[in-house]
């Protein structure tokens, strides 16, 4: 009767997470054995703090320390005035729960108050994931699901706080995001945040100490993070027409999520399938290009100019417009011949006249419509992973056409002569540009990042992916005088990214970082952490400009975030030692 009840009622707590059809699949993995909870476990339940560096699993007893229920359990923060932190409590049971919320306390210190309206709680779902390559040394290549290990693990944050069950034997853990606003008065600020279980609130303590240093809005940080947007998986997903009022509406909540992580760039395209359609839902062209019965090109911009303008006025990223790409995987290019009536296909390379004579209308004509919206001075033409023969001569056809139009490029470093070309240069994780080409840069205020990809098995943002890697990307682009992050995925979803992150082509996770509905994810959230990190390094070394000695202890802990230093083992254990310092200067 019990293994019936257990059943029963993790069927229903699958339903209840979102009211809809969104269910949890089942784990692969052996369960921990029922007698391992009923002899460990001395309550029925225990609501406990956790850490964010830990994926809880969902069937087995967490490693926390198991103190009786009634003794207090207090978590300790520190945060700048500015700046979202992250932590982590578990709810784990052995017997069956139902109905569960959760809810916190304003943070009070005083006369001073951060309101509960600053903090998110986001029950954590669990999603299917497997494992890099054998050997352990990359996640790319196509995959078979059957021929990777395979399980479920906590990834996906709802924002729903009512209504939970939890059957027994299982655990959910729940995580809270609390941004204190710049206006705080400093000093230390107390609550609690509750579990109400069994119509009964069951409270842990909150001590936030607020520090007098003060991080920006993130529309005024210097860090370049460049998310690639895909607007059509949010159209295949709620199955709303592409470009429609509906469509809009649906992809701004998680737009403006990337907003509020300093997101600089808008991804848009200007070709078919420019990554040859490698994403569940491929890239289309946003520029309409018709050949007309004269022989000359027309060329309509309401697509881009609607998602340009969306993305700039309602979510607020506006520093810069990408435009990918003029040498796609296939260099199949597609348009309109009106004197025929149909689609036409151009298939060329770049060292064809062919191909100048294709593109060269188009910049000229895209350069004096972008002038006309005021944008051009934001836009770059995009490239990545191509061929140096390839960039090299689409560099020189756009810079004949209109020699002001800036260049973008993802990949590997190339020689030095392309760098000059170069507005926005990002190079592959582990290469490095000569010191004298980073000071030049940074002198210039030009965008210089890095990328990973499924060929780095960590740090990563897979599904697997310990959390604290992906906090990691921060203090490297500091540590290796980069400026900016890229990475090539924000929410190109598989089938059922709810359920299932793994994909066709890559590791599972590596297409997407959030999930649909403005569901945040622990990898997104840890990757935010490291983008304030780098700018908190950055105003700590601007302020001790003049102070060697504190330079030299800032300096000091970057050494442990160059690329040779990290292993699996240890990111977190060197973010929680390099972040005591930043919060003692």
């Amino acid at each position: 009767m019990r293994k019936l009840s257990f059943l029963l009622m993790a069927l229903c707590s699958q339903i209840l997470i979102w009211g809809q059809s969104y269910t949890e699949l089942e784990d692969t993995k052996e369960k921990e054995p029922i007698n391992h909870w009923e002899e460990r476990l001395e309550n029925n339940f225990y609501w406990k703090w956790g850490n964010t560096d830990t994926r809880y699993k969902k069937y087995h007893i967490p490693d926390i320390d198991l103190q009786s229920q009634d003794r207090t359990d207090i978590l300790q923060l520190k945060a700048w005035r500015g700046e979202r932190v992250n932590a982590q409590a578990v709810l784990f049971t052995k017997a069956d729960l139902e109905n569960i919320t959760f809810s916190i306390d304003d943070l009070s210190s005083k006369k001073s108050k951060i309101k509960k309206e600053n903090i998110k709680i986001m029950p954590v779902s669990y999603v299917m994931t497997d494992e890099l390559n054998k050997g352990g040394n990359s996640g790319c290549g196509k995959r078979t699901a059957s021929l990777f290990d395979s399980s479920i693990v906590a990834d996906v944050l709802n924002l729903e706080t009512e209504n939970w069950n939890l059957p027994a034997y299982s655990t959910r853990p729940v995580w809270i995001n609390i941004k204190i606003p710049a206006s705080t008065k400093p000093g230390i600020y107390s609550g609690k945040f509750y579990a109400t279980v069994n119509k009964k609130l069951v409270p842990l303590d909150i001590e936030l100490k607020v520090l007098k240093n003060i991080l920006p809005e993130p529309k005024d940080w210097s860090f370049h993070l460049d998310l690639w947007q895909n607007p059509y998986a949010f159209a295949r997903y709620h199955n709303v027409e592409p470009w429609s009022k509906e469509h809009f509406q649906i992809m701004e909540p998680s737009m403006k999520m990337l907003a509020n992580a300093g997101q600089k760039v808008i991804t848009t395209t200007i070709t078919d399938r420019a990554w040859n359609g490698q994403t569940q839902d491929p890239f289309d062209n946003m520029i309409r290009r018709t050949l007309k019965k004269d022989g000359t090109w027309d060329f309509d911009y309401t697509i881009f100019d609607n998602w340009v303008e969306f993305m700039m006025k309602k979510i607020g990223i506006n520093a810069q417009i990408n435009c990918y790409t003029m040498i796609p995987w296939a260099m199949r290019f597609a348009y309109f011949d009106e004197s025929k009536n149909q689609i036409e296909y151009l298939s060329t390379n770049s060292n064809d006249p062919k191909y100048k004579e294709f593109w060269a209308p188009f910049i000229e004509d895209f350069a004096k419509h972008l002038k006309k919206k005021g944008w051009f001075e934001i836009t770059t033409i995009a490239m990545d992973e191509r061929r140096l023969n390839d960039l090299k001569n689409v560099i020189k056809i756009v810079k004949e056409v209109e020699p002001e139009f800036k260049i973008t490029l993802a990949g590997v470093k190339y020689e030095n002569s392309l760098e000059e070309d170069l507005y926005d240069y990002c190079l592959n994780y582990g290469q490095s540009f000569p010191e004298e080409v980073l000071e030049k840069r940074k002198k210039l205020n030009l965008p210089t990042s890095f990328y990973t990809a499924c060929s780095h098995p960590f740090p990563n943002t897979f599904t697997f992916s310990a959390p604290a890697e992906a906090s990691w990307y921060g203090w490297y682009a500091m540590a290796a005088g980069f400026n900016g992050y890229l990475r090539w995925a924000y929410n190109s979803w598989t089938i059922n990214p709810l359920q299932d992150s793994r994909f066709r082509e890559w590791a599972a996770g590596d297409t997407y970082l959030i999930y649909p509905d403005a569901r945040s994810s622990i990898r997104f959230e840890r990757l935010i952490e490291g983008v304030q990190d780098y700018e908190k390094i950055r105003i700590l070394k601007e302020k001790y400009a003049k102070n060697p000695e504190k330079l030299e202890e800032i300096n000091k802990i970057l050494e442990n975030f160059h690329y040779q230093k990290i292993s699996p083992k240890d990111p977190h254990l060197i973010l929680k030692e390099a972040r005591k310092v930043l919060n003692s200067l």
